[in-house]
């Protein structure tokens, strides 16, 4: 194994910037002690308006005063997320109905891009050149691993009788 290499950090661009006690605004830490209610006497901001449907965990028993939400739930994947949202955090069937929903939430937006007449790169969506560039031997494996799943499903398929009549 070759010997690890040291970064100089002359040579890192904003290296050390916050070194300087002077120039850190968080140097040295406020002490709350003294205060009325260490901290919590802060008025709370405006709530951001809501024009989307908003998913809230029920550990929540309030929506934070900005969010942001790039796909808002809609279809099959939004009613999943809806379901995931009236379970706990602390339950594994919340997270694994949220990939769920993440996956079908894909296939729906392919089917989405095909019905409004544009063909999706998937190619470049997944990311293949940055792949390509930086990891070969785990872009080699996908490759053979979805290769190897289509053969199977291809023999299966094949293999099925027919029911026809």
């Amino acid at each position: 194994m070759a010997a690890q290499q040291r970064i100089d950090p002359s040579t890192v661009v904003g290296w050390g910037v916050d070194a300087d006690p002077q120039n850190d605004p968080t140097y040295p830490m406020r002490d709350r002690s003294q205060e009325s209610k260490g901290g919590l006497d802060w008025e709370r901001p405006t709530l951001q308006g809501r024009d989307i449907e908003l998913l809230r965990s029920t550990e929540h028993n309030r929506r934070t005063a900005v969010f942001g939400t790039s796909t808002p739930p809609s279809g099959l994947s939004g009613a999943i997320r809806r379901q995931a949202f009236k379970k706990s955090e602390g339950k594994w069937s919340h997270w694994l109905m949220l990939l769920a929903a993440d996956r079908i939430n894909v296939v729906e937006g392919i089917g989405d891009d095909l019905i409004h007449g544009r063909i999706p790169n998937i190619p470049a969506e997944m990311g293949i050149r940055s792949e390509l560039q930086h990891n070969m031997p785990g872009l080699i494996r996908k490759v053979a691993v979805t290769g190897a799943v289509l053969a199977v499903i291809t023999a299966l398929v094949r293999a099925a009788p027919s029911r026809r009549h």
